[in-house]
């Protein structure tokens, strides 16, 4: 078959002699029948193909001295037949008479199983017999390879299918054994050190809200195996789990007499008149309510910890809060008259809102979420929280997201970079934007070889698969010669040729116009509640508190656990919105558990990436860790605050302080024409981003959003 190249196609032409040759074969006489024999040399083969040409696929492979029967000699090559199969072989290697020296036999050469013996790392088996050949395999110590020759301190081999060269110095007629690990772990003595009357938890992974295998006593001896990152590996009443090393010591704590329990006292509940006072099963604003106690009534507590009081009230037992009792009971006040109220309006971010909750603290449950200028009556104010009434329900908001009058502007900006939306999305497709997204994808008939009515292979190079049945349709990616494609349907394209529908498995593709314009579109997000966080002013603190980020965002998120301050610290100090940080961290990071994010050794030192900055799709791992040593990132922290460095003076502080200008970068494009200095090459990083913005966001008590939407020009203007 000869190719006719066109880019991008590839045309099979039947040559007329090649027609003429397979439809009117002329028989050949016996008398024209030659015997031959295969003159090579003793360590290479000739290879018998389908047709007279070297591309052509290879029957079998002849060794030197094989016999065959020669039909006929053309441009080269002889038509043959061998053990019963027909095909071509080069000329030059056929012999009318075997030589002297000539064994003629078609036994396979002598071979040997021997084992590769390297002392750590792999073995490079290569396509010959050279140091600088290339690598076609990698073998680890104790493969059993089969041995066919030497020379030169190389050996031809096969291992795993592969036929190649190694070294043989690394090469053994005995299968080496395994080194054995007989080293033990080292172990200490501590001991439990916590306040008299305390216990600490043994837990079953090292994190906080991993499950209490039991619970440990003060001044008990345990067996520690390991620590890392303030939890230590232990062994306690014969039971295997994690505690917090600041909790071990490695002197045996003084265990003082306990002190007898206090005597119960008697107090009085202390509340409003209409109110009345919650007993709780435990000790904590979210624990359930056994009884409503009311103002006056006397009850006997047993102890007082940490704001809470173990009571026992109307023969029932269970925790109130401190604050609501009193040693004298109260004076019964006179009916009070009734308040006076005013209408004030909710004052939040745009897209935002505020909890309305059921006390006036944020440890209560959430009973109404209001939105940005909602209006409400105000019954009364005091220690920053407003007793309101909105949408048929009373309850408590924050005093400091209130206000008199209505906000006329909702803190949105708009920002003309003077081109069209269809001009910014043509600069993009320049670029070929990646998507994650799955295509209906065709290629050209004439590109694949059928191996069955479903599947077929690529016949040669520069073939693509497209996003409809035509050349007029976007390409998705490229195929290479060999790859096998599965077949679904077969359609006529609009250019006259037939196309199949294939299936094309690659995670990244390039995606189509219609895709990008769409992400492109701000009218499509600007008004969506999650999807506007992409438009949010990331050069603007967010005023995080350190324990709440801890334990509302980070707890459970692998290496981020616990590292708030270094995300509050990064952000004060490079301008930078510190909730896009961890939410970027997050995505980056595969919620802290990335091969980035936990350590990388590179060039004899473990480096951390928080943010995969130079990681760089063709290496990400290698790239990554190479900038992560570039800048000195060899702790989580340095890593998160370093990195930070990076997003601020490359993005936030060059004005792209949005997540759709980080991708998109409008400005650039409209200046220069073209698509340049971008966060990422997948269309849909900026809306990706913004339900983890949205939901982190929703773990806060309440905010303020600042928004800048770019503004295209419409057709006419």
């Amino acid at each position: 078959m000869k190719k006719l190249a066109i880019p991008g196609f590839c045309f099979a032409v039947l040559t007329t002699a090649a027609l003429y040759q397979s439809t009117h074969t002329k028989p050949v006489s016996a008398q024209e029948l030659k015997t031959k024999y295969v003159n090579v040399s003793a360590s290479s083969s000739l290879n018998l193909r389908k047709s007279a040409t070297t591309k052509s696929a290879i029957i079998a492979k002849l060794v030197k001295g094989n016999k065959v029967i020669v039909y006929s000699e053309s441009k080269g090559w002889a038509r043959l037949k061998y053990n019963g199969k027909y095909g071509y072989v080069s000329s030059k290697y056929l012999i009318t008479k075997p030589s002297a020296k000539t064994t003629i036999s078609a036994a396979k050469p002598q071979t040997a199983i021997k084992y590769v013996k390297v002392s750590q790392g792999t073995l490079n088996m290569r396509k010959s017999a050279s140091s600088s050949a290339a690598v076609i395999a990698k073998l680890a110590k104790g493969t059993k390879v089969t041995f066919y020759s030497e020379s030169g301190g190389w050996s031809k081999i096969t291992a795993g299918g592969k036929t190649g060269y190694v070294s043989s110095a690394y090469l053994s007629t005995s299968n080496p054994p395994a080194a054995p690990n007989t080293a033990k772990p080292k172990t200490v003595t501590k001991y439990v050190m916590v306040k008299s009357g305390d216990t600490l938890n043994l837990r079953k992974s090292a994190s906080a809200t991993s499950a209490i295998v039991t619970k440990l006593k003060n001044g008990l001896a345990v067996t520690v195996y390991s620590e890392s990152k303030g939890w230590a590996k232990i062994k306690a009443n014969g039971k295997d789990g994690y505690a917090g090393s600041v909790y071990l010591s490695a002197k045996k704590p003084v265990v003082s007499a306990s002190k007898p329990a206090p005597k119960p006292a008697t107090k009085y509940v202390k509340v409003s008149s209409s109110d009345k006072l919650n007993l709780r099963k435990s000790p904590s604003a979210n624990a359930a309510i056994i009884t409503k106690l009311v103002n006056g009534l006397q009850v006997t507590v047993y102890s007082e910890s940490n704001g809470w009081a173990k009571i026992k009230a109307n023969n029932k037992n269970g925790y109130v809060d401190s604050s609501y009792l009193s040693a004298a009971k109260p004076v019964p006040s006179k009916p009070a008259e009734p308040a006076k109220t005013v209408t004030k309006f909710v004052k939040v971010g745009i897209n935002s809102s505020l909890n309305m909750r059921s006390g006036p603290a944020t440890t209560y449950s959430i009973m109404a979420v209001l939105k940005h200028n909602t209006p409400v009556t105000v019954h009364s104010e005091a220690k920053g929280w407003a007793k309101v009434s909105a949408g048929g329900k009373t309850g408590y908001v924050s005093t400091s997201y209130l206000a008199v009058q209505a906000e006329t502007n909702p803190g949105i900006t708009n920002t003309a970079y003077g081109m069209t939306l269809d001009e910014m999305a043509a600069i993009q497709m320049k670029v070929n934007p990646q998507t994650d997204k799955k295509y209906t994808t065709f290629i050209r008939k004439d590109a694949l070889d059928l191996s069955s009515s479903t599947t077929g292979v690529v016949d040669g190079t520069g073939w693509r698969v497209r996003g409809g049945a035509g050349d007029q349709y976007w390409v998705v990616g490229n195929v290479s010669n060999g790859e096998k494609l599965q077949i679904v349907n077969t359609v006529k394209g609009a250019d006259g040729y037939t196309w199949y529908q294939v299936i094309y498995n690659k995670t990244w593709v390039n995606a189509s116009p219609e895709d990008v314009r769409y992400l492109l579109n701000v009218n499509n997000f600007k008004n969506d509640p999650v999807k506007s966080y992409q438009f949010l002013k990331l050069s603007q603190s967010a005023s995080l508190d350190n324990s709440e980020v801890n334990e509302r965002i980070l707890a459970g998120k692998g290496i981020l656990e616990g590292n708030a301050d270094a995300f509050i610290e990064a952000g004060k100090a490079y301008g930078i919105n510190e909730i896009y940080l961890i939410s970027h961290a997050l995505l980056e990071t595969g919620n802290g558990k990335s091969k980035l994010a936990t350590g990388v050794v590179y060039n004899g030192k473990t480096v951390y990436n928080m943010y995969g900055i130079g990681a760089v799709d063709r290496d990400p791992i290698n790239m990554g860790a190479k900038r992560a040593y570039d800048e000195g990132w060899f702790t989580p922290r340095a890593a998160i605050i370093g990195g930070a460095k990076f997003i601020s003076k490359d993005y936030i502080q060059a004005g792209q302080d949005t997540l759709y200008k980080m991708r998109w970068n409008p400005l650039a494009a409209s200046l220069t024409g073209t698509a340049t200095h971008q966060y990422a090459t997948d269309i849909g990083w900026a809306s990706k981003q913004t339900t983890q913005m949205y939901n982190l966001y929703k773990l806060l008590s309440s905010y303020k959003l600042i928004l800048e939407i770019p503004a295209y020009k419409t057709i006419g203007k």
